[in-house]
């Protein structure tokens, strides 16, 4: 009994190691009911047209798909690459409260008041010619 106990802790996280975060036992879960809602906020809150919407749709259906073709949370964050899951989680809950935002802010409607000619045009730089 003794040496199943601990070969059980060696197997879960103990700490994430980053202070503030602790370790979530249901964080699975947790993380594709987060990427759920925020397809959901996406669907409910901004236009299809928005680059916006497409951008972060691309990303959540991906990351979604791979939360639930993984039970292995360490094998969910290789896939992914953005951290560990907790960190996951904590990026779509803001993910889904910047999508208020943007549906507050309607970044997709044209400006109120038209650019001003060239005024992206000193990104481009000439060529230096010899």
């Amino acid at each position: 009994m003794r040496i199943s106990r601990l070969l059980l802790q060696a197997t879960q996280k103990v700490t994430t190691g980053i202070v503030g975060i602790p370790v979530n036992p249901a964080a699975r879960p947790q993380l594709i009911d987060a990427y759920k809602r925020t397809l959901d906020e996406l669907k409910a809150k901004i236009p299809e047209t928005a680059a916006y919407r497409q951008a972060v749709e691309a990303i959540t259906a991906h990351r979604l798909k791979i939360a639930e073709q993984n039970d292995d949370t360490s094998k969910i964050e290789e896939l992914i690459g953005s951290g560990q899951i907790e960190e996951l989680i904590y990026q779509a809950e803001d993910e889904i409260k910047l999508i208020s935002k943007m549906a507050e802010w309607r970044a997709w409607e044209p400006l109120e008041e038209p650019a001003p000619p060239r005024q992206w045009e000193y990104f481009k730089k000439a060529l230096l010619t010899e």
